[in-house]
C-alpha cells in the first residue's frame, strides 16, 4: 500500500485562493541579487528612489535569457528578490533610465533571436543576450516591431499556445497592441478596459501579469480578462520588503517549507511528463515545473493550473491531449492543448476507468497507447485504447516499492524518497535483476 500521503493543508487555504507565489530564481532559492555595484544596502526609506519596496512601483519588468526578474525604476534597476540597487548603464551597457518597457522575445522558429530581451526607451528599442548588448541596437521601434508606437507604458510576450501565435503585447495609453509578426496584419489594437492600462506586464510560469504603480492582477493575455479576485501588492508576492510578505507564519512552519523547497530532499508523490516536453513534479498538494527552469522552479498549489483540483495526488499520468490524476480511488482528468480544462462526468473510480483497485505509480511513454501500472513489486499493463480497459498479466520487477514513476524521450524513471532509478525501457525495467545506480532527483531535476 502507497504510504499515507494526504498532509494537512487547511492552515494554508489562504496560500491555495490567491494562487501567487514569489518569482525565485533557478538554483537559488535565497536568491540576493548579482554582485554587482549596490546601492542603499540596508535602505528601508520609501521615499528613498533606490528603495525597491518604495510607492511607485516599476516602470518596467522582465526575465532575462537566464531566468532571473529584473525590475526597473527610474535610474535603477533591481536583480532577483532580494536585490539591491544598482543603475541601469552599470548591468545594462548602453542603457540609461528610465525605461518605458521591457519583455524577453519567445520565438523558436528563429533561433538568432529566441529568449534575447528588449528594453524600450522613447522612441527606441535596446536587445540583450546573456548578459551582452546585441550588435546593431538601439533601433527605432518602428524598424523593429512595425505598427506599434512609440512611448510605450508595458510590454510582455505571449507564447503559441497561450496567445494563437508567438506575439508581443504591448500597452500604451488605455489601448493594446498585439504584435504577431506571422499574421496579416502584424499588429491588432485592443482595448481592454477590465484590464485598463498596465504600467509594467510580465509573463511568469505560463501567467501574465498587469502591474499598476506596486498593485498587480494576473489577467488572461487573449481576451484581457482579469483573473486575480482582487488587487495584490507587488512587495508581498515579488520583491522582498521588511515586514511585508504572503503567509509569513505559514512559511515559518518548517513541514509546509520544506514540502515548497524543491531542494529539501523530501518525497514526491508524482512526476509526469507530456508528449509536448511539459514536465511536473508533485508534493504534498503544490506543483513544480520540472522542464521550465528558465522560469524559476518554484512551488503552486495544484489548483493554480487543474482549478477544481486540490490536495496531494497519488499518480499522474498523460494520453492523447489529456491528463490524468489519481487520487485515492478517483480519476480526474483534464484537457491540455492550451489551459488545463476539466473533462466532464470526472471524478470517475480507478475501477471504472482503468479496471484497478490500488496504484503505487503509472506511466505513459511518448507518444503510446500502452499505460504502465506499478504496484509493489508487480507491473502490469492496460492498453488505454481499449474499452473496457483491463489490465494486463502481473510481471515481476526488482523494486519492492515506488513513489512515482515517469517516462519520457530519454527512458523510464522509478522515484523513491530523494532518489530515482534510470531504465531505457520497459524491457530493461523487466530484465533487470538488480537497481541500477541511484541518481539524486534535487540535483540531476531540480540543479540543486
Amino acid at each position: 500500500m502507497k504510504m499515507a500521503r494526504h498532509l494537512a493543508v487547511s492552515v494554508f487555504i489562504c496560500l491555495l485562493s490567491l494562487g501567487v507565489s514569489y518569482p525565485l530564481i533557478k538554483g537559488k532559492p535565497d536568491d540576493k541579487g548579482s554582485n554587482r555595484l549596490h546601492i542603499n544596502e540596508t535602505n528601508t526609506n520609501a521615499t528613498d528612489p533606490a528603495d525597491r519596496c518604495a510607492e511607485e512601483g516599476f516602470g518596467a519588468m522582465t526575465l532575462d535569457d537566464q531566468g532571473v526578474m529584473h525590475y526597473f525604476r527610474d535610474s535603477f534597476v533591481w536583480t532577483g528578490f532580494r536585490g539591491k540597487a544598482q543603475y541601469i548603464n552599470e548591468t545594462w551597457p548602453g542603457l540609461t533610465g528610465p525605461v518605458d518597457a521591457a519583455f524577453r522575445i519567445h520565438n523558436k522558429e528563429q533561433p538568432q533571436l529566441h529568449q534575447r530581451t528588449y528594453v524600450f526607451k522613447g522612441s527606441r528599442v535596446w536587445s540583450f543576450f546573456e548578459g551582452r548588448p546585441v550588435s546593431g541596437y538601439p533601433r527605432p521601434i518602428s524598424q523593429e516591431f512595425p505598427g506599434v508606437p512609440d512611448n510605450l507604458d508595458a510590454a510582455v510576450e505571449c507564447h503559441s499556445g497561450e496567445c494563437k501565435t508567438d506575439s508581443v503585447i504591448f500597452f500604451k495609453g488605455g489601448k493594446v497592441y498585439i504584435y504577431s509578426p506571422h499574421e496579416v496584419p502584424p499588429v491588432k489594437e485592443r482595448r481592454w478596459s477590465a484590464l485598463g492600462n498596465c504600467t509594467a506586464a510580465v509573463r511568469w510560469l505560463e501567467r501574465y501579469y498587469c502591474f499598476k504603480g506596486t498593485n498587480f492582477t494576473r489577467f488572461d493575455p487573449v481576451s484581457g480578462e482579469v483573473l486575480s479576485p482582487r488587487l495584490l501588492d507587488t512587495r508581498d508576492y515579488f520583491v522582498s520588503c521588511p515586514g511585508r510578505g504572503h503567509g509569513e507564519a505559514a512559511m515559518r512552519n518548517a513541514t509546509f517549507a520544506s514540502i515548497k523547497n524543491r531542494c529539501s530532499g523530501r518525497p514526491f508523490e508524482a512526476f509526469s511528463s507530456d508528449d509536448k516536453g511539459r514536465t511536473y513534479a508533485f508534493r504534498g498538494g503544490w506543483y513544480f515545473r520540472v522542464d521550465s527552469s528558465k522560469d524559476g522552479w518554484h512551488a503552486w498549489p495544484l489548483n493554480h493550473t487543474w482549478r477544481t483540483l486540490q490536495g496531494p495526488v497519488d499518480t499522474v499520468f498523460n494520453w492523447e491531449n489529456k491528463m490524468y490524476f489519481i487520487q485515492g480511488s478517483q480519476v480526474i482528468i483534464y484537457l491540455t492543448d492550451q489551459i488545463y480544462v476539466p473533462v466532464l462526468g470526472y471524478p470517475k473510480s480507478l475501477q471504472e476507468e482503468l479496471g484497478l483497485t490500488e496504484v503505487d505509480a503509472a506511466f505513459t511513454c511518448p507518444l503510446s497507447s500502452e499505460l504502465y501500472v506499478i504496484k509493489g513489486n508487480k507491473l502490469q499493463m492496460v492498453d488505454l485504447k481499449k474499452t473496457p480497459r483491463v489490465p494486463g498479466e502481473e510481471k515481476v520487477i526488482a523494486h519492492t516499492q515506488v513513489d512515482s514513476a515517469m517516462c519520457n524521450t530519454h527512458g523510464i524513471y522509478l522515484f523513491q524518497g530523494p532518489v530515482y532509478y534510470h531504465y531505457l525501457n520497459v524491457g530493461q525495467l523487466l530484465t533487470a535483476s538488480q537497481w541500477p545506480k541511484p541518481g539524486n532527483i534535487s540535483v540531476n531535476f531540480f540543479d540543486c
